[in-house]
């Protein structure tokens, strides 16, 4: 059942609920109870944010009690920035024919993995535009290309957005394509194209693409034919309280058919140079209090991503306290995010700095977060800053629609 009445908020979130009702909550949930989407939204909007986190970390513990916290060293690579889907909050698209559309070719897209080994990475993640000129087998070769030259490297990419997609231009069905793509070298999906699954805020920021019970229903096709995958959340962009916990229900609800999502991944929308624009509606404390609440919600999703790249390296590294158990990647490269303002840099010296600050163990992790190097002693903390964040030097102009 929907958290969302008809003026886009729950009568829950209204009422003044007692401190002892709240206090009881908060313990059942950290103890691990299964709380409900109401009492979701009660925590989120009501609880104080300290009782908030000490019943995350509570969980955190409980699962992590090695008190390792987690990073990955991948490349986000871009094949294109054609795309058909003009989603309002992204600055990095160009619609077909525009002068600034471009395709990246394949031996480029195999020199940066190449690149990404000798720093290594373990993981890349291929994002791109829905170009009308890309079928299923464009992929199939772009896929074969890099397992061929680089076995070794997870492919964590694509999204249940792509999928649709590549079943429109290719004549196929979802199952079709993702076993095409899973037989042509990709082992995991990406949670890309999330954004909002809730109807209303998902059709006003990006109303081309499909709705979040379609994308949701890709991902339990995926789950079901062997390919786990992420599950994100852009938050900021006009949503109400409910429908973010709403947005979170309808992933737990998959989560409980399938076990298909690895982890979950919120970040906050960046406003600049795209049609949407405005100032981030989400505040450092309101992306706090979700991540508290989602380790608490997420009863079956074994792990909890903080972001440093929208929120900075300060509240990335406070996440740890909130819940989180992973920090996600040093990013030798991205540029969709930053495209839209998200500045914020890092190296893997400096994150492993932020990991240890915040009293935590850490440790380099691969794709399916099994443990690869994990860091004991400081004295032997990695110094080579070449692992490091490199994202486009200027600012994409506004799209064109």
């Amino acid at each position: 059942m929907s958290l969302v009445d008809a003026d886009g908020e729950s009568p829950a979130g209204r009422a003044r609920v007692p401190d002892a009702e709240i206090r009881a909550l908060l313990d059942r949930a950290a103890d691990g109870g299964r709380i409900s989407p109401e009492e979701a939204l009660l925590l989120y909007t009501s609880a104080p944010l300290h009782g908030l986190g000490r019943a995350a970390d509570a969980v955190r513990r409980r699962r992590y009690p090695d008190g390792i916290a987690t990073y990955i060293i991948d490349r986000n690579i871009n094949y294109t920035n054609v795309c058909v889907t003009a989603c309002r909050f992204c600055a990095f698209y160009r619609s077909p024919k525009h002068a600034e559309g471009w395709v990246r070719d394949l031996d480029d897209i195999v020199a940066k993995c190449g690149e990404a080994v000798e720093l290594g990475a373990t993981q890349i993640m291929l994002q791109g535009g829905h170009n009308p000129e890309f079928g299923i087998e464009w992929y199939e070769r772009t896929f074969a290309g890099i397992k061929a030259a680089y076995p070794q490297l997870a492919l964590h990419s694509l999204g249940a957005s792509e999928v649709v997609h590549i079943a429109r231009t290719s004549d196929l069905d979802f199952a079709e394509v993702i076993t095409r793509l899973r037989d042509a070298g990709l082992d995991s999906f990406a949670g890309a194209g999330a954004e909002i699954l809730t109807e209303r805020p998902r059709h006003a920021i990006a109303p081309l693409k499909e709705p979040g019970h379609v994308w949701l229903s890709v991902m339990e096709i995926a789950h079901g034919l062997g390919l786990e995958s992420t599950a994100t959340f852009m938050m900021g962009t006009g949503e109400t309280n409910a429908e973010r916990i709403e947005h979170m229900r309808m992933i737990r609800d998959v989560q409980d058919r399938t076990g298909g999502f690895r982890s979950f991944i919120p970040w906050t929308y960046q406003p600049e140079n795209n049609h949407l624009g405005g100032r981030t509606q989400a505040t450092t404390l309101e992306y706090l209090r979700l991540v508290a609440v989602a380790r608490l919600f997420f009863d079956n999703v074994a792990h909890l991503q903080g972001s440093w790249l929208t929120t900075g390296k300060e509240v990335g590294q406070l996440t740890l306290h909130m819940g989180a158990d992973d920090l996600g990647s040093v990013m030798l490269e991205e540029n969709v995010v930053s495209s839209a303002g998200a500045r914020h840099r890092t190296n893997r010296s400096e994150l492993i700095h932020l990991i240890r600050a915040a009293d935590r163990i850490p440790a380099q992790r691969d794709t399916l977060y099994r443990h690869l190097v994990v860091h004991r002693d400081p004295a032997l903390d990695p110094v080579d800053d070449r692992v490091a964040s490199h994202f486009s030097s200027t600012a994409l102009p506004l799209v064109s629609t």
